[in-house]
């Protein structure tokens, strides 16, 4: 059996100055808590929730000048699923394709080719998913959730 990926090979691509880099000892987790735990996904999220899923992900930073500009993480068995998550781009570089950039970047990341199934969820960026070819569930019927709206304001799972 082979071994469990490990992350220690950070991937990084630059592109008109800016970097983006699997490398997690670049990550800046207040900056990222703090976009967090203001948007309409994760409001409120606790920092150690977000130090958290980050140990347990393969985690994207983009950026500028060595300020965090961009994030996200996949969760995956690097053999048949991932999840992407946490995807944003800080408001003061919308507009530039960095989201794009950073779809096609997890996209070709050498450890997560052949996956079988990608997942993620969205309220309002369909339009930059598609253009890689994610759809509605192909079957609604079958996916189900546990799902907690309130477990970062009451604690309680």
């Amino acid at each position: 059996m082979p071994p469990i990926p490990q992350f220690e090979s950070a991937v990084e691509h630059r592109r008109d100055g800016l970097l983006l880099s699997t490398d997690r000892a670049r990550l800046d987790l207040n900056a990222i808590h703090g976009f967090l735990t203001r948007s309409y996904w994760a409001a409120g999220i606790p920092r150690d929730t977000v130090a958290r899923s980050i140990e347990n992900s393969l985690c994207f930073g983009i950026y500028a000048e060595g300020r965090q500009i961009g994030f996200a993480r996949v969760i995956s068995d690097f053999a048949t699923y991932a999840y992407i998550g946490d995807v944003f781009v800080v408001e003061s570089h919308r507009g530039q394709g960095l989201g794009k950039w950073l779809m096609q970047c997890i996209l070709n990341h050498p450890q997560l080719q052949n996956l079988r199934r990608w997942s993620l969820m969205t309220s309002d960026a369909h339009g930059l998913y598609a253009q890689f070819g994610f759809a509605p569930a192909r079957s609604p019927k079958a996916y189900m959730e546990l799902y907690n709206a309130d477990v970062y304001t009451t604690g309680r799972s």
